[in-house]
């Protein structure tokens, strides 16, 4: 890997340098009760020979053995970063499949790109929930249904179906409970370091920022996320999912149900260049976007683009769901309808 110096390089950098590049890398030291605060501006090599033998030896350790590790250590380290080839991701194709009675689904195939909403629309025991299985699976001829999803017009890396830490799909379901002990911010911060993001402020008061803008009721930095009331959940979660979730599709369940300004909610994950499937039976979600999918049977039954006269439809509800919006929010409020 052209990207990864030698070991004889890597000990002559600065430590501050390699910290900017390598945020991550500060693991290392914690892991091993190495404190480099006061010393960002030494050589590794400097730094480890700022130790006498008798801290090595109370360590059970020696220079050079941790000097190794901690070269092994970011070795490892960029060839994780490497792999974090998510953002590569343009589209997804849902190619149709045979029912039971071999019956192939009428249409040739379904690309979604990055910045796309598609819409599923259902009845009862469709098979939906089927759809978007097999969406966050990957499948690959090897689901009940038999479907196949291809990535970028190709069968996906199979590192993308197994691995927890590179998954494609980001599935925001109806129920989001939390049960850590965490303040909102304590959790957002968690999150952000665990993805070894370097402006780590910034995207977590952005995140923050976010949630309170599609959430009902706002909340404070410091508010247990315990405390969240369900939209404050689903608003933090989704604003979560936007700015630091590195999977480039997400899959949301019902947003309706979820007490949160679902157009804002929406335009958040379209402005990160998200690739949305969303499951719904809110007129004005489904009519906002180009193209819903109908599942009947447990098959693509339709794939319906928009019509003119949908669109005129849709100023109509548009505006009678802003009056039901606005009488919702003085309920909130405990004021009187008029």
């Amino acid at each position: 890997m052209s990207n990864i110096i030698n070991s004889l390089q890597f000990l002559e950098t600065q430590i501050d340098n390699i910290f900017i590049q390598h945020p991550g890398l500060k693991t290392f030291f914690d892991d091993n009760y190495l404190d480099f605060r006061g010393k960002e501006n030494l050589t590794i090599k400097a730094f480890f020979n700022s130790f006498d033998e008798a801290y090595y030896k109370d360590q059970a350790t020696s220079k050079e053995i941790l000097a190794k590790s901690m070269y092994n250590f970011y070795v490892s380290l960029l060839e994780a970063e490497k792999k974090h080839v998510l953002n590569d991701v343009q589209s997804i194709t849902i190619m149709p499949w045979n029912n039971k009675l071999w019956e192939k689904e009428k249409y040739s195939e379904l690309t979604i790109n990055s910045g796309d909403i598609i819409c599923i629309v259902w009845p009862t025991w469709s098979g939906k929930s089927r759809l978007l299985a097999d969406i966050e699976w990957m499948a690959q001829k090897d689901t009940p249904t038999s479907r196949e999803i291809l990535v970028n017009w190709e069968n996906p890396d199979k590192s993308f179906r197994y691995s927890s830490e590179n998954k494609l799909v980001a599935q925001l379901s109806q129920n989001m409970n939390f049960v850590m002990d965490l303040s909102v911010i304590d959790f957002i911060t968690l999150h952000a370091e665990s993805r070894w993001i370097r402006n780590i402020e910034e995207v977590v008061g952005k995140v923050i920022l976010e949630a309170n803008l599609l959430a009902g009721e706002k909340f404070e930095n410091t508010t247990p996320i315990t405390s969240l009331s369900g939209g404050q959940s689903r608003a933090l979660m989704i604003a979560d999912t936007a700015i630091l979730s590195k999977s480039p599709i997400v899959l949301i369940d019902e947003i309706e149900n979820a007490w949160v300004d679902r157009k804002k909610a929406l335009e958040l994950l379209i402005k990160e260049d998200k690739i949305v499937l969303m499951a719904t039976h809110d007129p004005v979600l489904a009519l906002l976007w180009n193209k819903r999918i109908v599942i009947k049977d447990w098959w693509i039954a339709s794939i319906i683009e928009s019509s003119k006269e949908e669109r005129e439809i849709l100023h109509e509800l548009e505006e009678i769901d802003k009056k039901v919006m606005a009488y919702r929010e003085k309920l909130r409020k405990g004021e009187k309808l008029n």
